[in-house]
């Protein structure tokens, strides 16, 4: 007996969405989008936007979903995923180097090699903020005072810039295992002028830098560099952003994305 024998289908995942769109700056993206299949509350749905959308769509989507069932005990509310990808059938795309970084990185290519285009991260923050998001908050019940973003590696470098060059675009900025060793000192130098950035006004943000133990003490530097920028934006907690770094026991570079989710998805449930 073969599988192929029973009557079989392609697997979906219900309540998502899946959009090819085009930036204004010609930009090619892929939008997964989950949306909570119960009624939205009074202030709308949380919204956790997550960069590298392909390879992180499903785990955010089956995070959320089973535990957001019993909200109760989990700590996690029903909220909508936007995924941010790219119009690949692979997890990570070469495109992401332009988007996520802001300009040429201080390390060599480990083959030898040239980087992909990169530095274009002022350009593809102005799209999350002036298109993308008010295409999702025109189409759906979106509590604005609960919005995250979330990256990982070059994913989590952008959140770090996205912070400290628009800290009331989210609530939340979860950022992953930065790769703040690509341009450290250009990411020191917009973490210690925060402060000007915000002309005297108070925000509310949180900042997440999570790392795995493992790469704590990593040749590229990833683990310091984190640590760094902790110490540099934790005094900024009188200014209205509180920051938080987080180290998960036994976890690597690619393995920490897991936990790392886990942890995001319960900013959601915050009052």
């Amino acid at each position: 007996m073969n599988l192929s024998d029973f009557p079989n289908s392609q697997v979906m995942l219900s309540g998502t969405r899946q959009y090819e769109i085009v930036s204004h700056g010609n930009r090619h993206y892929r939008l997964l989008v989950s949306v909570p299949q119960t009624e939205p509350p009074p202030d709308g749905y949380p919204v956790i936007y997550a960069l590298d959308g392909n390879a992180v769509f499903g785990t955010f989507f089956e995070a959320v979903t089973m535990q957001s069932k019993r909200e109760e005990k989990t700590g996690v509310s029903p909220a909508i995923i936007v995924a941010i990808g790219y119009q690949t059938d692979h997890l990570f795309s070469s495109e992401r180097f332009f988007d996520y970084t802001t300009g040429s990185p201080v390390m060599l290519k480990p083959d030898g090699g040239k980087w992909p285009p990169h530095g274009g991260a002022e350009q593809f923050l102005s799209f999350i903020d002036t298109e993308l998001k008010p295409l999702i908050e025109g189409n759906y019940s979106i509590n604005k005072k609960k919005q995250t973003l979330f990256g990982h590696s070059l994913g989590g470098l952008f959140v770090l810039y996205a912070l400290l060059s628009s800290p009331y675009s989210f609530h939340y900025y979860v950022a992953g295992s930065p790769s703040i060793h690509w341009h450290p000192d250009k990411m020191i130098r917009l973490a210690r002028e925060f402060p000007n950035r915000l002309v005297n006004q108070h925000i509310s943000a949180h900042v997440v830098i999570g790392l795995g133990e493992q790469e704590r003490y990593h040749k590229s530097n990833i683990g310091q560099c984190a640590v760094n920028m902790y110490g540099i934006l934790k005094p900024y907690e009188r200014l209205g952003l509180t920051s938080e770094y987080v180290e998960f026991a036994g976890e690597g570079h690619g393995s920490v994305m897991l936990p790392l989710i886990n942890r995001t998805i319960r900013y959601s449930y915050d009052p």
